[in-house]
């Protein structure tokens, strides 16, 4: 904007400077022509004998030469003498025509070879300067002081304002313009106005606009920020929206089964039947921990809306609870042909925790390398625990399932998140599990994090504060 403003300004001046210069020349013209014409005043002679007027012309190479108009300029009311009186008015009019032309020719020949041998504080009036700079000034909106002088080729200066000081003028707030273009170039004169409070004009100019610059900015910034949110909204819209499609199918097909169970003993044969009834009690107690475990994933959501967890702290031996862990979840891995190691290598495994807290986030992890295991492969699940300097506890477990692409690691861990499984369709849950998984850990003073390789596996690596005695 700055620029543009200064632009506009550089503008206006050489608008001006040039109507200054043209002002000036016309000026000069003008007092050839004055001059001549009272030459010719005092010359000229009226010839009442003749009924005409003589004019004697000097020309500036000294040849005198005579006109004479002749002519009689009273008309005659007579009929027959009117066609001689308009030819005589005619030729009268040509003659002074002629006259005129001569006068003219004669201007231009003493400018062009007399005007630059009158001296420039004739031809440039300081005060008609001034005058005409301030008008023109005016004319071009730029009401602000300024000083100015005359120099010539050499720089030296022939007259200047009281107020002009050459040691302040620099490129940036002074402006020439040449005085008499057509002069030979060794009498070239210039003029040199100096405003010295230009860059104030300038900025003062677009202090008004300053406030509408930091309206619009806000109004931006505003404007982006509410985009980012809707963007943002709309995302977490879809994967609630998942999440309750995903929480439906989960509730439906365990108490869809219940119910079935439920008609079925109220069938007499099914009653006399005790193989039956064992097997129907066996699916109501598994439909029921099913239905009571996917309980607990939404009640794990509701523990996120309040942001902060309630934790029961006490000290636990990570290495006895990850062992109570895998002997439980050992049952489910060998299920699906796979194997669960345990290398429970730390020493010290004393940790400050929320047990029950702590043990939902490994089997959520367990739970979690089950899911996205590879159908082709055995599932190779490993927990391992190892102590860190630092008194630092490393818990890792690692498993050799479909991995995670790079483009899911930054994002596995947000609410309602859940990587793709191409073709799989089996997959099902809530998107809370790793996120739940990483508040956890945080909540509890450590840190996760998680290396991948698609089509290898995944390992999840969370290191917790040793407690020491």
């Amino acid at each position: 904007m700055v620029r543009m403003r200064e632009d506009q300004f550089t503008e206006g001046i050489k608008r001006s400077l040039y109507s200054v210069i043209t002002s000036l020349e016309q000026d000069e013209a003008k007092y050839f022509l004055e001059e001549d014409a009272s030459q010719i005043k005092e010359s000229s002679k009226y010839l009442p004998q003749s009924g005409g007027i003589s004019y004697s012309i000097t020309t500036p190479s000294g040849v005198e030469a005579d006109l004479t108009i002749k002519g009689d300029l009273h008309l005659s009311t007579e009929r027959n003498e009117f066609g001689n009186q308009y030819q005589s008015m005619h030729e009268v009019i040509k003659e002074q025509y002629l006259y005129q032309k001569g006068l003219l020719n004669e201007v231009i020949i003493k400018i062009i070879s007399q005007a630059n041998n009158r001296p420039i504080e004739q031809r440039a009036d300081s005060a008609i300067v001034s005058g005409y700079l301030h008008s023109e000034l005016t004319n071009n909106g730029l009401n602000l002081p300024f000083e100015f002088a005359v120099v010539n080729r050499n720089g030296i200066s022939i007259y200047q304002t009281a107020g002009y000081n050459p040691a302040e003028t620099t490129r940036d707030n002074t402006f020439v313009q040449t005085l008499f273009p057509n002069d030979p170039s060794s009498k070239i004169n210039y003029l040199k106005v100096y405003f010295p409070t230009k860059q104030d004009y300038i900025f003062s100019s677009i202090k008004f606009m300053i406030p509408s610059f930091v309206f619009t900015f806000i109004l931006l910034v505003i404007f982006l920020y509410t985009i980012i949110i809707a963007f943002r909204q709309k995302k977490l819209t879809e994967m609630k929206n998942d999440f309750i499609n995903n929480m439906t199918h989960e509730f439906k097909t365990p108490i869809s089964t219940i119910s079935l169970a439920a008609q079925m003993l109220n069938d007499d044969a099914v009653r006399k039947s005790q193989s039956t009834l064992q097997h129907i009690s066996n699916v109501i107690n598994d439909e029921t921990k099913r239905l009571r475990f996917q309980v607990e994933k939404v009640l794990q959501m509701s523990m996120f809306e309040r942001q902060k967890a309630t934790l029961k702290l006490q000290d636990v031996n990570a290495n006895v609870v990850i062992d109570n862990i895998i002997h439980t979840f050992k049952l489910k891995v060998e299920k699906y042909g796979g194997k669960l190691t345990a290398n429970l290598n730390a020493d010290d495994a004393i940790i400050n925790v929320d047990e029950m807290h702590f043990t939902n986030v490994i089997f959520n992890l367990l739970d979690n390398a089950v899911k996205y295991r590879r159908e082709d492969v055995p599932l190779e699940l490993t927990a391992s625990t190892n102590e860190l300097p630092g008194n630092r506890l490393e818990i890792t477990i690692s498993d050799n399932g479909i991995g995670i692409k790079k483009e899911d690691l930054k994002k596995i861990f947000d609410k309602f998140y859940r990587v793709s499984t191409g073709n799989r369709h089996d997959v099902k849950g809530f998107g809370l599990g790793l996120a739940y998984v990483h508040k956890m850990v945080h909540e509890l003073g450590g840190d996760i994090r998680v290396e991948s390789e698609l089509n290898v596996g995944t390992k999840f690596i969370i290191i917790l504060p040793l407690t020491k005695n």
